[in-house]
């Protein structure tokens, strides 16, 4: 990328469970057109999104694949920020224990692992929104 160029700031906003749609997998495979095109992505779960997250999932009474393991390599295509809703964990009862525990390897910190989940209330989930450039929603 040359400096004439800006990286947009992409968010794909997550609000469907994992499995039952297409949604959840068809925005991960955008996710990652986005990243390999060196975009500032990052990702938001809201609503039934959160259930994309959680570990242990089982996508076998679905008749689908489970692609959740994939939201841990995302740090390899530099997708290192992952918003999570706060109101939306707790209105289904979850909390961070139940969710994967999804890192990155900051190479400006001697490659040490940081967390990629950044938990954020309503407002902080509006301002984030408003912030990007282009937002897509799933």
């Amino acid at each position: 990328m040359t400096d004439e160029q800006v990286k947009k700031k992409f968010l794909y906003i997550n609000r469907r469970a994992p499995f039952g749609t297409i949604y959840a997998l068809e925005s991960l495979e955008v996710v990652l057109i986005g990243a390999a095109f060196e975009q500032d992505v990052s990702l938001a779960f809201l609503d039934d999104g959160v259930f994309q997250l959680m570990n242990n999932q089982d996508a076998a009474a679905a008749g689908m694949k489970n692609f959740s393991k994939i939201y841990r390599a995302l740090g390899d295509y530099e997708v290192r920020k992952l918003y999570v809703e706060k109101d939306s964990l707790d209105l289904r009862g979850l909390t961070v224990d139940d969710l994967m525990p999804i890192t990155y390897e900051d190479e400006e910190d001697d490659y040490n692992e940081k967390p990629s989940l950044i938990f954020v209330d309503k407002a902080e989930m509006a301002k984030l929104i408003a912030d990007q450039d282009v937002v897509l929603s799933f």
